[in-house]
């Protein structure tokens, strides 16, 4: 048996990858990115042991052809188990560095079953050939450890996670080397010393503005004093910016300078929304340059195009200096069991991280997203800022110690200086007297908190009709192509000063640069009137005296669904605080908010998975889903491209670049809306299941160019085809 050629891979050209090469280069990789948290030893432990079960003569005979079905991941895994200790941490991460990282599960479970507990039982091949070619390696003392009153639990679950990622990355990266006949066409981008010399020339022309007097007086101001902080030592930061601050370019000045004095590895920009990222990611394109700059959420697609191959290979697991990603892919990846989604969480150790409109972190999971952001600076050498102009009240969620400096200079003079609406509270009113009230102006925005609401109030300003020039409807009954061509349509309208009346939905809240002389917000949380208001007089163009942003409630009561506490909450607050902008008033707001909320901060219980040293991963992967709305996906066939995709889909089945295509002619409706529509036989399935169960409208008159999809279907209504 010694003159067996043990082989990790055979690629399609009949070349071998032997298995100690595999080894050896896969634990190089991961203990070098496992070194960027202090944890060399044991990253490069975790590619060391991975795949010794394919020392089986089972796993050598598989790869020749043999149709049986060998497990060679739970050897290395029961190997550091049985040497317990430090090494079992390890065992997780070879456990599932295929199938995800498993439960821990109980003493009871037998081999048959998929927890860590189990996989020690199973029967396995014999893989003692191992020692033969590779050493066990020792483990040194982590560099860091829980501190006092910590749920030590979770600390270890992160651990985990983070190892687990450096393992996975690794993997995946030698084995895509060896298939691939070299390595693949990565383009890691420019080191974050170098983008600072790039922004600093961008902004240089500002820099020498001292007014304290004008609007880009004060954004240089708030940009400077950004940019000096950022010098200061790694940790917690609070960016508390009014509307019309520049926070965007004054968060990546100090970024930047932050990651240079650091020596830091990336830039990672947090956002809530995919409207304000497509913006942030162009701002930073257009400074920074194409290559330096991810952008990664659902509605971009790099595949296809082989110029954009590296980009896509960077979406892997984000190796570029800069990342623009959304709330659902950072925190989902962040409690995922998932080798996929973890891949690239090592890459956010030693990163400056931007948590953009923070006052947007959901709700049912804030607890454990402010705990894994708390364990990503204090153990994973990363700095955090939480950049906003309705700075959330977090301090009861965060260690004593953790403490966050803010950035934005004289804060409380900065909110009086950008103060540019008068608020007025016009109480209760009727449909007819608010549709009354916004034809009295030439142009006007009103925000209602549905879009059935929406759809009403249009209509009534219409009068009935199918449309009307210069009003205009938003809501995301609207697929997103449909929505953007209409906001381009508002925006020259008001460049020009033509007649513009425009009904939305909170979607033009944050993100959309529009600017209206007198906005209409119906009641809804602070953090939502305030970012309304921002849509008013946002240029400064008139006194603030001299422009109003309404808040009105309807004389019906109207079911807001998640939204009831803090509708609540800001009815008390028009009460009581005399400036609903002002930092104290949001900040009481939010305490006020999080303690009805209660235990509803971690509603699935996410945190209370990782107890007694019983890990459950695969439970909370499962269960952290930010968007977990019951909807259902409608497309538009309308123009020529969606229909060209649908014919696609059709023919070939779904891809990941169809879907993603496909989704910008889509529109989600909630299940109440879909069994209408779909008991009034509008509605076809087109083939396909799970998440990719979509449906055509087949009656294109419900779909409008004015309001999207007609949302006053009742139960009973028969279309005749």
């Amino acid at each position: 048996m010694d003159d067996i050629k043990y082989l990790a891979h055979i690629n399609d050209r009949k070349e071998e990858q032997l298995l100690k090469d595999h080894l050896e280069r896969t634990a190089q990789r991961s203990g070098t990115f496992a070194g960027a948290f202090g944890m060399y030893d044991w990253g490069y432990g975790c590619g060391l042991l991975h795949d010794i079960g394919k020392y089986s003569l089972a796993f050598q005979e598989r790869l020749k052809g043999s149709e049986k079905m060998v497990d060679h991941s739970t050897a290395g895994a029961k190997l550091c188990w049985e040497k317990g200790g430090m090494y079992s941490i390890l065992s997780y991460c070879i456990a599932g560095h295929h199938a995800g990282l498993p439960d821990t599960g109980g003493e009871s479970d037998t081999g048959a079953v998929k927890t860590l507990l189990g996989r020690m039982k199973k029967k396995i091949e014999d893989y003692q050939a191992f020692d033969g070619e590779i050493k066990v390696p020792d483990l040194s003392e982590p560099p860091f450890a829980p501190v006092p009153d910590e749920n030590i639990d979770f600390f270890f679950s992160v651990l985990i996670r983070m190892l687990y990622s450096c393992l996975v990355d690794a993997d995946y990266l030698d084995t895509e080397e060896f298939m691939n006949g070299g390595a693949a066409k990565r383009q890691g981008g420019e080191e974050l010393a170098v983008l600072w010399g790039q922004f600093n020339g961008y902004v240089s022309k500002w820099l020498g503005n001292q007014e304290t007097d004008t609007i880009n007086g004060r954004r240089t101001e708030i940009l400077k004093n950004c940019m000096k902080m950022g010098t200061e030592e790694k940790g917690l930061f609070r960016l508390t910016v009014p509307t019309g601050g520049g926070k965007t370019v004054a968060s990546l000045g100090f970024a930047l300078t932050h990651g240079k004095k650091h020596k830091m590895s990336r830039v990672i920009y947090v956002i809530p929304y995919t409207s304000i990222i497509e913006q942030t990611a162009q701002i930073f394109r257009d400074i920074l340059g194409e290559e330096n700059v991810l952008e990664n959420h659902c509605n971009i697609d790099y595949e296809g195009d082989e110029e954009l191959k590296p980009m896509q290979l960077a979406a892997e697991n984000w190796d570029k200096p800069v990342i623009v990603t959304t709330n659902v892919q950072f925190f989902e990846s962040m409690f995922s069991n998932r080798s996929s989604k973890c891949r690239k969480l090592h890459n956010i150790a030693n990163s400056v991280i931007i948590l953009d409109e923070a006052q947007m972190l959901p709700n049912a999971y804030l607890k454990p997203c402010v705990a894994v952001i708390e364990q990503l600076v204090r153990y994973y050498r990363c700095s955090a800022v939480l950049c906003t102009a309705t700075q959330p009240a977090l301090k009861e969620f965060l260690s004593e110690d953790m403490k966050g400096k803010e950035l934005c200079p004289g804060m409380e003079d900065q909110f009086r200086f950008f103060r540019r609406v008068t608020m007025k509270d016009l109480g209760k009113i009727s449909e007819e007297e608010l549709t009354e009230r916004l034809q009295r102006n030439r142009q006007a925005l009103c925000i209602v908190n549905t879009k059935k609401k929406a759809q009403s109030i249009y209509r009534k300003i219409c009068g009935g009709k199918t449309g009307r020039e210069g009003v205009y409807h938003l809501s995301t009954a609207m697929y997103p192509v449909h929505r953007r061509n209409v906001l381009d349509q508002i925006r020259k309208r008001l460049a020009d000063r033509q007649e513009c009346i425009v009904i939305s939905t909170s979607l033009v809240e944050a993100g959309v640069d529009l600017d209206f002389p007198v906005v209409y917000r119906q009641l809804a949380g602070v953090d939502s009137i305030i970012q309304a208001a921002g849509r008013c007089n946002r240029e400064g163009k008139e006194s603030a005296e001299d422009s109003f942003t309404y808040i009105f409630r309807f004389d019906e009561r109207e079911s807001v669904p998640g939204q009831r506490q803090q509708i609540q909450v800001a009815e008390s607050m028009l009460q009581d605080a005399p400036d609903l902008n002002a930092p104290e008033t949001i900040e009481r707001y939010f305490e006020i908010l999080y303690h009805l909320r209660g235990d509803s901060l971690d509603s699935k219980d996410i945190l209370g998975m990782f107890r007694n040293m019983n890990f459950q991963f695969a439970r909370a992967g499962e269960s952290f889903r930010i968007f977990e709305e019951n909807t259902k996906t409608i497309l538009f066939p309308r123009e020529k491209e969606a229909a060209a995709i649908l014919d696609e889909v059709r023919r070939k089945g779904f891809s990941k670049n169809r879907v993603r295509t496909m989704g910008q002619y889509c529109v989600n409706v909630y299940d109440n809306m879909f069994q209408r529509l779909y008991a009034a036989g509008l509605l076809r399935p087109i083939s396909g299941e799970g998440e990719n169960q979509y449906f055509v409208l087949t009656n294109e008159e419900q779909y409008s160019d004015e309001m999207g999809l007609e949302l006053d279907v009742e139960y009973g209504q028969a279309v005749m085809m």
